[in-house]
């Protein structure tokens, strides 16, 4: 084949291929991602508002809106509410950190049958595991330093 009829193949092929391909609404993904994302994040400052009316400030009040933000997105991903919200949303229900919450807990969840051991405990952590290691492995470092140094 020369090359002349190598590219016209090749564009041949790809104009086959994006006819079965749907065009995508670059607009209406965005604008759903913005809003999920930015639903979630008021969600966030509701638990924070509420929580510095009971009277934690700082660090402690980070914290438990953290937690909380990971419950609710681990409790939603169980009940399956959470896949359909992020069908919808994209990445606007991946970046925020329900999302990592979602990641943890949907394989968790779908090797269940594989057993606790092999299924729950290995897989939960295939995609989130790397960031578990590093973050602990450096929180531990860390905190040994510190307690070396003595702060």
């Amino acid at each position: 084949m020369t090359g002349r009829s190598r590219e016209n193949y090749n564009r041949n092929y790809i104009n086959y291929v994006n006819s079965f391909d749907p065009p995508t609404k670059h607009f209406k993904t965005c604008f759903r991602a913005f809003m999920v994302g930015g639903f979630i994040c008021c969600i966030g400052q509701f638990f924070r508002s509420m929580l510095e009316m009971l009277g934690m400030s700082g660090d402690q009040l980070a914290g438990t809106v953290s937690v909380l933000l990971i419950f609710l997105g681990t409790l939603l991903t169980g009940l399956g509410v959470y896949d359909r919200i992020g069908r919808n949303a994209g990445a606007g229900s991946i970046v925020p950190i329900t999302g990592f919450a979602n990641s943890v807990a949907s394989p968790a969840i779908e090797f269940k049958t594989e057993g606790l051991v092999y299924g729950m405990a290995a897989k939960m952590f295939l995609v989130a595991g790397p960031i578990i290691v590093f973050g602990v492995s450096a929180g531990a470092a860390v905190g040994l330093i510190y307690w070396l140094i003595g702060l």
